[in-house]
């Protein structure tokens, strides 16, 4: 392996000139800097990042602690947030909780000292556990969380407005009797999209409704699709707090030979890529998923370059209804949610 010591004897120059060149320092001559770097490249010399790291005391890397990497969700996700980073010079670490607190205290632990700052997404994360497991040096942006700490800025997806305006999409079709297949319950988001379901249900007479447990996978949306299939009292419209669980309540409505929408018309969340050519084509909400890894990590720079800097607390992104062929609507359109910026809450 090449070192910083080959550099400067074929450069003709001490070991700490070479570092300051190569570190863009100004303090070295022009010709001086050109001999190095064509020395540099010449003998192939990459610069060793613990090294480097002891010195600047940073590791130009962030971390992203995520409960899941399966599926299109986080595809989307982590693609957001590596764009960003890229864009600033940074490189992406990422782990998954698998849904397990204790994994994700794993995981806080392994990625501290590797990075210089986290996005942060887990039901587990609450106050207590912070103060537990996060120093209070490192920078951390929470995606998605019901907690608003002072040491966090936090950035979120508008999942209430979402599921309120989709109900009433559904509602504004005519359907009045109508099933909920919720995600794990743990998780903000997924409380948050039942609750605008259940408060817009709740606010129309003459509606009925009922809930299915769900984990956002496609198999817990089959297994409701089937549940609702097996009673005698079906809906008019199944709203899925996912697109993966509406996608695999549609294949257990194909099985079954219902006809969607004309039978039971459906609706998913998050407009992941496939939701557009599934057949029908699935009506859902729009979250711009690539865009909440890129504000989250915008987020995260500030915190990294300025920690003091006051900031909002909460920072949340508006969804959209996509209306395609599933709902029964007869038009394709969309409809805008505001929105919203929750101010800072000391939690």
């Amino acid at each position: 392996m090449v070192t910083i010591k080959d550099v400067a004897r074929e450069a003709k120059v001490s070991v700490a000139t070479v570092s300051r060149a190569l570190n863009g320092s100004s303090n070295v001559t022009p010709p001086t800097r050109v001999r190095i770097e064509r020395t540099a490249a010449r003998l192939r010399y990459v610069p060793l990042g613990a090294a480097r790291s002891l010195v600047t005391r940073r590791t130009q890397a962030v971390g992203a602690l995520l409960p899941d990497l399966y599926g299109e969700f986080f595809s989307e996700l982590i693609r957001g947030i590596d764009l960003a980073a890229r864009a600033r010079g940074l490189h992406l670490l990422v782990s998954s909780t698998h849904g397990d607190a204790d994994e994700t205290a794993a995981a806080l632990h392994a990625l501290q000292g590797r990075v210089d700052g986290l996005l942060i997404m887990s039901p587990h994360v609450d106050g207590g556990f912070l103060r537990k497991h996060l120093a209070g040096s490192v920078p951390a942006v929470l995606m998605d969380a019901a907690l608003h700490d002072r040491r966090c800025a936090s950035v979120s997806i508008d999942n209430y407005g979402g599921a309120r305006a989709m109900t009433g999409h559904l509602l504004a079709c005519g359907h009045r009797k109508l099933a909920f297949i919720q995600g794990p319950e743990p998780n903000h988001d997924a409380r948050e999209r039942r609750r605008g379901f259940e408060e817009t249900v709740a606010a129309t007479r003459g509606t009925t409704s009922r809930l299915l447990q769900g984990d956002y996978s496609e198999e817990s949306g089959h297994r409701a699709g089937r549940a609702l299939l097996s009673g005698k009292d079906r809906p008019d419209a199944v709203f899925a707090a996912n697109d993966m669980m509406a996608i695999g309540c549609l294949s257990a409505f194909n099985e079954a030979g219902v006809r969607v929408p004309e039978e039971i018309a459906l609706a998913g969340f998050d407009d992941i890529p496939i939701a557009r050519y599934m057949h029908p084509p699935l009506t859902t909400v729009r979250v711009q998923i690539s865009e909440l890894g890129h504000v989250a990590l915008e987020r995260l720079m500030i915190r990294m370059q300025a920690p003091d800097t006051p900031e909002p607390g909460v920072t949340t992104l508006a969804c959209e209804v996509v209306v395609r062929a599933s709902c029964g609507s007869g038009t394709e359109a969309s409809g805008s949610v505001k929105t919203r910026q929750a101010p800072h809450t000391n939690n």
